[in-house]
């Protein structure tokens, strides 16, 4: 079965291992030791991340290094922007009633 990213990014865990990964690649034992969590638990996590396209995987010798993939965190920037359209719209709405309110108390 495959995940879409927003089941991915629903987990407070994947979200702090993306937060951390966006810095810079790192391996899972690096990563784990961010958490009060086993490898093995952040390896599950690391696995729905890497379904979902949203980290990929790099071998460098021996080690493997997580990083994010930009481009797919583009998708979910997409997607909440339809929702930053209209809460600008209502604050803007807002700030014309506060004015409203503001000129009619110095009245």
């Amino acid at each position: 079965m495959r995940r879409d990213i927003f089941q991915a990014i629903a987990d407070p865990t994947r979200r702090a291992i993306i937060a951390l990964i966006a810095l810079q690649a790192m391996t899972p034992n690096a990563i784990a030791n961010n958490f009060n969590t086993t490898r093995q638990a952040v390896s599950k996590h690391l696995r729905v991340l890497i379904e979902c396209e949203l980290v990929k995987q790099e071998q460098q010798g021996r080690e493997i290094y997580y990083s994010l993939e930009i481009e797919k965190m583009k998708e979910v920037d997409h997607w909440l922007n339809q929702f930053r359209k209209i809460w600008e719209a209502r604050f803007d709405q807002l700030d014309k009633v506060l004015s409203t309110i503001k000129k009619q108390e110095k009245c």
